[in-house]
């Protein structure tokens, strides 16, 4: 969001370089401890049990050195890590391989975070954060739960009064677990927290914005790892417009209180899955949004706004009795 509206100050950039560093130490970690749990570490050679010692000894709060960045490239490389990654072995989310993947950009002494390495920052986990930006006349507060998912009944009757809720998931997370709770798939995880917020009565008047992202790691992925593999009622093989309009339908499955869907106003030169749910004025419609798009695009963060402020719009004139009801 603040990339389109202002951007980020130089503070901000180099909190983002820290956390992004502190990604790639931690991940580089989990992939040494995976090839111990797994017995690939036998494999390895002299040389390379040495580089897993180099990145064991580096710390998450300290900045990505060179030293820890040649050790990590050079272990990534490895037929072990490789084989861990083929047999799915790495539980890790699709941004830390991103990030893994270009390991010697991160480390250059001039490293300033790029637009694309900002929205691939992982959320922190126990952050609440806040954010205000101005639309016009209009000053709006975003506010980021991160995924604390396990604590939304203490947290989640605080935003009774929210104009919009804009839900994200990754497609990509269809194979994936909790790391907080191992065997809970991410995606199963995300629809049941889709249901017990867009059934919850806490948001009578509260429209919903369903993101679901990472189409491009999707998209690569699903012809390794069959969807079928982990949702056994998919039939449809690796299509991926097929695949994506099945997630796209579990989701809305959980639409029991039959919230109005409609497509966003703009889907513009570029693509995506977006659907915008409304409570308050009429019954349900299909969803046309079956469109397709590269992850993160800040192109799509417009059409967020968009229908947030048709939102404000229609309970405004709600409220004066203007508008009684209206089905879209």
């Amino acid at each position: 969001m603040k990339l389109v509206h202002g951007g980020f100050t130089p503070e901000e950039l180099a909190a983002f370089r820290s956390a992004i560093h502190r990604t790639v130490i931690d991940a580089s970690r989990a992939i040494v401890l995976a090839l111990r749990t797994s017995g690939l570490d036998v494999t390895l050679s002299e040389e390379q049990k040495h580089l897993t010692n180099v990145i064991l000894c580096a710390k998450g709060e300290d900045a990505l050195s060179r030293e820890t960045a040649n050790a990590i490239e050079a272990l990534w490389r490895t037929r072990a890590v490789a084989r861990l990654r083929d047999d799915e072995e790495l539980n890790l989310p699709a941004s830390e391989f991103y990030f893994l993947a270009d390991i010697q950009r991160l480390a250059r002494p001039e490293y300033t975070p790029t637009e694309r390495d900002i929205l691939r920052t992982p959320a922190q986990k126990q952050a609440i954060t806040e954010t205000r930006l101005n639309m016009g006349a209009l000053s709006m507060r975003l506010i980021d739960v991160g995924p604390q998912c396990s604590e939304r009944r203490k947290w989640i009757h605080c935003f009774e009064s929210v104009t919009s809720i804009i839900f994200c998931t990754a497609l990509s997370d269809y194979d994936q677990v909790l790391a907080e709770e191992r065997g809970q798939n991410r995606m199963q995880e995300s629809i049941i927290l889709f249901s017990s917020i867009i059934n919850s009565r806490w948001f009578l008047r509260t429209s919903i914005i369903l993101f679901l992202t990472e189409i491009d790691v999707f998209k690569a992925k699903i012809h390794k790892v069959p969807l079928s593999n982990h949702f056994p009622e998919y039939t449809g093989g690796a299509d991926i417009n097929k695949a994506a309009k099945y997630i796209l339908w579990r989701f809305m499955q959980e639409n029991r209180a039959r919230l109005c869907v409609r497509a966003p106003l703009s889907l513009g030169r570029d693509r995506t899955i977006l659907v915008f749910l409304r409570r308050t004025f009429g019954p349900s419609t299909d969803a046309h949004t079956h469109s397709l798009t590269r992850a993160n695009d800040t192109a799509n963060v417009r059409l967020v706004f968009a229908a947030v402020k048709e939102t404000i719009l229609q309970n405004a004139l709600k409220d004066s009795k203007v508008l009684e009801t209206q089905v879209l």
